[in-house]
C-alpha cells in the first residue's frame, strides 16, 4: 500500500532529525555541555526548547518513558547547562554531521528550507507542545542547522499526534509500546530496558492488552491488535496531515522527491541501526 504524503514526508524527515540519537558526536551532546551520561543528554536536548521543564512535563510530552526514568535526568539537567546552551550545541552538532553525511546538505538546504518552513510556519501549535517550542527555533542563520531544525519540527508535529492519538485510543505508555514492540515495529528485546519500565510494570501492561483482546494469551498480537496499531498510524496521519495545507499536491511531491535521495543516503550509511526504538523502517516510503 503506498503511505500517505504525510507518512512519507515523516519518513523522508526522520532520518534527517534522527542523527541527533544516533550519529557518534551527536550522541556525545551531554558530555559536551557538562552533563551525566546520554540519557541526561537526551532528555535535556529533546525538552530543552521548552525551557527549565520538569519530570512530570517532559514524561508527558515525550509519551512512553518511565516517569522514573525521566526525573532521574530532569531538573538535575539544568543544574549543569542551560536550556539555551543545550539547544546551540544540538543544533551546531547535528549541522556537523548532516554536512558529513551529505557532501550536498547546503544544496539540500536550499532547494528544502523554504517549502518545509512554509509548513511549519502554517501549523497550529495547540495542544502540540514539542512542535510549538522547536518551532520558536526555526529561524536559524546556517542554512543546515535550519535544515534540521526544520526537519525536527516536522517530526515533534507529527510526535505530538502521535501521542494525542495513543491516548484517544486508550493506551498509557507501557501499553503503547508493548502493542509496537509486538509487531515488530520497535526492537522487542530491548525497548522495555530503553524507555524505563521494570519487568513487573511491563508484564502489567501485557496483561491489560489481553484483556482488551489484542494480545493472545500467549503475548502474540491478535488480529485485533493488528488492526488496532494500523488505526493508530492512520490516525496519525490523518492529525499529521495539517502540516501539508499551505502546498499543493505537486509542491509537496517536489518536496518529497528532493527529500528522498538524502534520507536513502542516511539510512544506507549505517548511522542508524534497524530495528530502531524510534519505529523507523529502512525504507524512504
Amino acid at each position: 500500500m503506498t503511505p500517505s504524503r504525510s507518512r512519507t514526508l515523516w519518513l523522508r524527515t526522520e532520518p534527517l532529525h534522527a542523527v541527533i540519537y544516533f550519529e557518534e558526536r551527536c550522541r556525545g551532546l551531554g558530555r559536551a555541555v557538562g552533563l551525566k551520561g546520554f540519557w541526561m543528554g537526551y532528555f535535556a536536548a529533546r525538552t530543552a526548547p521548552m525551557g527549565r521543564v520538569g519530570p512530570g512535563v517532559a514524561a508527558a510530552a515525550l509519551g512512553v518513558f518511565a516517569p522514573g526514568m525521566v526525573a532521574r535526568a530532569l531538573p538535575s539537567a539544568w543544574e549543569y547547562a542551560s536550556p539555551d546552551r543545550v539547544v546551540e550545541e544540538r543544533a551546531r552538532l547535528a549541522a556537523r554531521a548532516l554536512r558529513e553525511l551529505l557532501p550536498d546538505a547546503k544544496a539540500l538546504a536550499s532547494a528544502v528550507n523554504e517549502p518545509l518552513a512554509a509548513l511549519v510556519e502554517d501549523a497550529p501549535p495547540l495542544a502540540r507542545p514539542l512542535f510549538a517550542a522547536n518551532r520558536d527555533l526555526a529561524q536559524r542563520s546556517d542554512p543546515v542547522e535550519r535544515l534540521w531544525q526544520l526537519a525536527t519540527c516536522v517530526r515533534e508535529f507529527r510526535g505530538d499526534a502521535h501521542v494525542a492519538v495513543l491516548a484517544d485510543h486508550g493506551l498509557d505508555a507501557r501499553e503503547a509500546l508493548v502493542l509496537a514492540a509486538a509487531t515488530d515495529r520497535v526492537d522487542p528485546s530491548g525497548i522495555r530496558q530503553d524507555r524505563g519500565w521494570s519487568e513487573e510494570e511491563w508484564a502489567a501492561a501485557v496483561d491489560r492488552l489481553r484483556v482488551r483482546g489484542l494480545l493472545d494469551p500467549a503475548g502474540h498480537i491478535t488480529e485485533r491488535g493488528v488492526t488496532e496499531r494500523e488505526l493508530i498510524e492512520d490516525d496519525t496521519d490523518r492529525l499529521a496531515d495539517r502540516l501539508l495545507r499551505p502546498l499543493s499536491p505537486t509542491e509537496t511531491d517536489t518536496l518529497l522527491a528532493a527529500l528522498e535521495p538524502a534520507a536513502r543516503h542516511i539510512l544506507d550509511s549505517d548511522v542508524l541501526p534497524f530495528p530502531n526504538p524510534i519505529g523507523l523502517p529502512g525504507t524512504v516510503g
